[in-house]
């Protein structure tokens, strides 16, 4: 699963991809560019059992993050910068919110309603002439030989697409029939593509939430995911050492860092859950998709534990933080066994019982 990196020039993409991949940006980086990294998940739960296991190795959840080039309206109509947008499978909009006089803003000013806006527009017109695209080559093929049952219906879908399309309004909300999304699955409408929108904005405004809530009442019906940081402040985090950034979170009352936060919205948009496996060995975050069945989940630890699937052992970890220790769940009768039908929870430890 894929998170493709979107924005107008200097709003801090590079930064905030960086921080989130490890992975430093050249200031050689040109912004026509296009910048692949994995980014780690950044989750309490997993540091919390890393402490009480002590294991030899710990693996944190990773997702692929890609930083795409600048955008703009020469860029976003070019075919390679729509081809990396439509490998995403989810996005997210880094939007400048801070003031600085050095750093300039290609339409003059700083006006983050706008350029959410503008960025939404944008992405609307591109599905827009590709609706329009497909429309015009079906028209022709329907009309030389009356054509298939299945072009029939996708030029039914496509007009009911375009007529939203041509209201400005994007396709997030378009409700596809099993049967109609196979069909429409050659289609990669950057519309119907989730969304993060993540506010950069001045070190003194980390703690107003009023643009936050402007953005997410405006989008409210788009299913947008909308959260604030200052790139600035998370940069001096990353060079702090765990206590030095207890302390610098508390002096600013931020609870925690905003990457932790966007690693989390970055997995929820994706309709994706972490579990875990726990050991003296090994404490590991697993991925899988929300409502996986045990055997499908143990299927990301390896295709042999799911083919041959009997049973798993399941702790929550919230229980097992409670109880201290995993004797102490055991003896609290907190240790359940789960069958093939059971839905994998986010934060659930697995241990699973197979033979192949």
């Amino acid at each position: 699963m894929k998170i493709g990196i979107i924005g107008l020039p200097q709003v801090g993409k590079k930064t905030l991809f960086a921080l989130l991949t490890g992975d430093k940006v050249s200031e050689n980086y040109g912004d026509q560019e296009i910048k692949a990294g994995a980014a780690k998940i950044r989750d309490t739960r997993f540091d919390r059992l890393v402490e009480m296991y002590h294991p030899r190795k710990s693996v944190p959840a990773t997702i692929d993050v890609v930083l795409l080039p600048k955008f703009d309206k020469e860029t976003v109509s070019s075919g390679e910068f729509l081809k990396s947008l439509e490998k995403c499978d989810a996005l997210c909009h880094i939007v400048r919110a801070f003031s600085d006089a050095s750093v300039f803003h290609v339409d003059g000013s700083v006006n983050p309603l706008r350029d959410v806006e503008n960025v939404y527009t944008e992405l609307i017109l591109a599905d827009l002439i590709l609706a329009e695209k497909r429309l015009t080559r079906l028209a022709s093929d329907l009309k030389k030989g009356g054509g298939s049952p299945g072009q029939q219906k996708e030029k039914e879908i496509l007009e009911r697409m375009k007529k939203l399309l041509d209201e400005n309004l994007p396709l997030i909300n378009v409700s596809l029939s099993p049967d109609d999304n196979k069909l429409m699955s050659t289609y990669q409408f950057l519309t119907r593509k989730p969304m993060i929108i993540v506010l950069n904005v001045d070190d003194d405004k980390i703690t107003e939430q009023s643009l936050v809530q402007q953005i997410e009442q405006k989008y409210k019906d788009y299913g947008v995911k909308v959260m604030q940081t200052s790139a600035k402040i998370e940069s001096e985090l990353s060079s702090l050492n765990a206590e030095e950034r207890e302390v610098f979170l508390r002096d600013l009352h931020i609870q925690e860092p905003a990457l932790n936060r966007l690693s989390a919205l970055c997995f929820d948009v994706l309709g994706l859950i972490s579990f875990f496996t726990v050991g003296e060995d090994e404490v590991r975050a697993w991925t899988t998709r929300k409502g996986s069945l045990a055997p499908e989940a143990a299927g990301a630890i390896h295709s042999d534990l799911q083919r041959g699937f009997i049973r798993a052992e399941i702790m929550k970890t919230g229980e097992l933080f409670r109880a201290g220790s995993e004797i102490k769940l055991k003896e609290a009768g907190k240790l359940m066994l789960k069958g093939k039908d059971y839905t994998v929870e986010d934060g659930d430890i697995m241990h699973v019982r197979f033979n192949v």
